[in-house]
Formats: structure tokens, C-alpha cells, sequence
């Protein structure tokens, strides 16, 4: 399935059902008296977040929605029914934005969140509402009012505890899998990550939601790679784990890829360097790689950062890297934990 983070949606409500103009016509009844009913109300067009969807890919596909108008009232004072409301399932985590002035409309942010974004036109009154004493025979009724009509903007940003952030073929997709059920593509070439992947780590009485963030390279915030598509999906994450690639093969230093990876995320947004942030260094089940992690965890333990060795591959240092990852979340009171006791 096709992962789609962005989609524009064309919404109109139902229109009202129209008033009835209609009089009682009855045996031995000479002055029946105007009996037309109501139109009924349009439907509403209404957003709902829901967990069981995970990607806006149909509305990228069928991007135009439209409820049921009202019906129109009737004789013997009977009011139309009204229009069926439109329910349209997005994402956890959905913005929706109003086009063309981009304000923001609602912030799905937990299952059940629904906001309406395009109300409903009134039915129109039948002529047995305008009776008077004065006027007891009115041969007038009103249209239905149109239904709102909206185009609106809709942008997912995924929901995690913890995002792993790392240069391609750091080993994120590797740590996701050995720590949850998740079973992201995993291959021996860049960027072989194309779209998050989450997955739920149960770790001593706690989980928690680790998403694995495509691939960051110097200039990510300028269009470079994979650009600016996967940025904004760390912006909701409680906890940062940089993922250092130590492997002899790369030329990158691991302090320098470090400090890469954090100006680009400074870059694109400031409010990213003041989340909690853990680097774990990978490979380390190579023993040039264990060198020149042990090399870089001095210096980037003094600037302040927990650190970790690890292998993601062999399953080495995991436990330790899940031990501070929970302490983090414990600390700052992030994300969904089951804490015993």
C-alpha cells in the first residue's frame, strides 16, 4: 500500500430539501387549510480520525465528497427527511487546512477526533408555517439552503514516542525490526527506506511507538534526498535516537554525521533540538567499528547527549538503549507507557 502523507479534498454538504406547498383536501372538510410540510436538513461532511487508517490514500484517489441532500416536505404537514451525514476517515494525527487561505481548520490528534468542515443547508419552510390569522390560505414556500462547500488541504503528521533519525543505511530499519513486529524493507543500498514505518516496542512493562524516519542527508531541509517530505513526521515525536553508522566502510566521522544529522533537524525547526535526545551507535559488532564508537562516545557524552553502543544486527547494547529510551519517556511524561507499579 501506497504510503500518502498529503491530499486536497473537494467537500460540499447537502443541499436542504425544499418547503412543500400544498393544502388539506378532505370529504366534508371545505376549509382544509394550508398543510405543506418542511424540507429536510443536508447532510454535513465530517472528518473523523480513526487508528484503523494509516495513510491518506484514499482521498489522494477520490478526492471529491459529497453528502446527501434533504428531501423536500410534503403534504399533510410531513417534513423531509433529512440528508445522511458523510463521514470521511482520516489518519490519527491529520491536519486539515482550509484552501486557499490555509488556516488550520482541526488537529485529529486521538481516535475519535471528528470535527464537521462543511455544514448541512437548512430545509426550506412549507407554506403551513406562514399562516396567520390574518393570511390562513399562503401560497408561498422556500427553497432549500445550499450546503456549505469547501476545498480543504489535509496533511498527515505520524504520531510516535520515538523517531529514528540517521543517514541511509544506518541500520533504523534494522533496529525497528529486532525491537518490534514491525517488518520494514530491508536492504544494502540508500534510501532503501522510502516511507515511516512504525512499530510497537514492549519493554519492562512499558511501550511505546518507534517510528523509522527515511533517510536524512546533509542539505535535507533545502530538497537534498529525500528532502523535506519526512521531516515534518519528527515534529510529533517525544524522543530523538540518532542512529550513528560507526562502520568502517562509510568515510563519515561518527561525531561529524552526528552533528550533520542535528543541524538539519535544527534547520528545519528549533523546537526539534529541545526534545530529548539519545544517540545510539550502530555496527558496533565490528571491531574497527567498536573503535571508533568508543572514540566518539567520549565526545559526544561530554556535549551532553546519552550514548549508546549498539548492534542492531547481532541485537547487541538493545537492551540498554530500551532501558534509557524509557527513563526519557518516564522523565519527560511522553508517550503511551504502561509503567508497573
Amino acid at each position: 500500500m501506497d504510503f500518502i502523507d498529503e491530499s486536497r479534498i473537494y467537500a460540499k454538504a447537502g443541499d436542504g430539501g425544499n418547503g412543500c406547498l400544498s393544502f388539506r383536501r378532505e370529504k366534508f372538510v371545505p376549509k382544509g387549510g394550508p398543510d405543506g410540510g418542511d424540507g429536510g436538513k443536508g447532510g454535513d461532511v465530517i472528518i473523523e480520525a480513526t487508528p484503523d487508517v494509516k495513510t491518506l490514500l484514499e482521498q489522494r484517489y477520490h478526492p471529491h465528497y459529497k453528502a446527501k441532500r434533504g428531501q423536500h416536505g410534503k403534504g399533510k404537514n410531513c417534513t423531509g427527511r433529512s440528508g445522511d451525514n458523510l463521514i470521511i476517515h482520516v489518519p490519527v494525527g491529520t491536519i486539515i487546512k482550509e484552501i486557499p487561505n490555509g488556516d488550520i481548520i482541526a488537529d485529529l490528534l486521538r481516535p475519535g477526533d471528528s470535527i464537521v468542515v462543511a455544514r448541512g443547508g437548512a430545509g426550506g419552510r412549507g407554506n403551513a408555517r406562514f399562516a396567520t390569522p390574518t393570511l390562513q390560505a399562503p401560497r408561498y414556500c422556500e427553497p432549500g439552503s445550499p450546503g456549505e462547500e469547501k476545498v480543504l488541504s489535509l496533511e498527515l503528521k505520524l504520531l510516535a514516542d520515538v523517531g529514528l533519525v540517521g543517514f541511509p543505511n544506518a541500520g533504523k530499519s534494522t533496529l525497528v525490526s529486532r525491537v518490534s513486529r514491525a517488518r520494514p524493507k530491508i536492504a544494502n543500498y540508500p534510501f532503501t527506506t522510502t516511507v515511516p514505518n512504525l512499530g510497537m516496542v514492549e519493554w519492562k512493562g512499558s511501550d511505546f511507538v518507534m517510528a523509522d524516519i527515511p533517510g536524512i542527508i546533509k542539505g535535507a531541509h533545502k530538497g537534498a534526498g529525500l528532502g523535506l517530505r519526512f521531516l515534518r513526521h519528527i515534529e510529533r515525536t517525544g524522543i530523538i535516537v540518532y542512529v550513528i553508522d560507526t562502520s568502517p566502510e562509510t568515510e563519515r566521522d561518527p561525531v561529524d554525521e552526528f552533528m550533520v544529522l542535528r543541524d538539519e533537524l535544527g534547520t528545519y525547526s528549533e523546537a526539534l533540538l529541545k526534545r530529548a535526545q539519545i544517540v545510539a551507535l550502530n555496527k558496533c559488532d565490528i571491531p574497527e567499528a567498536h573503535q571508533r564508537a568508543k572514540e566518539a562516545i567520549a565526545i559526544i557524552t561530554d556535549k551532553g547527549y546519552p550514548c549508546f553502543m549498539i548492534s542492531a544486527l547481532a541485537g547487541k547494547g538493545i537492551n540498554y538503549l530500551l532501558d534509557g529510551i524509557v527513563r526519557e519517556l518516564v522523565t519527560t511524561q511522553v508517550g503511551r507507557l504502561k509503567v508497573e507499579g
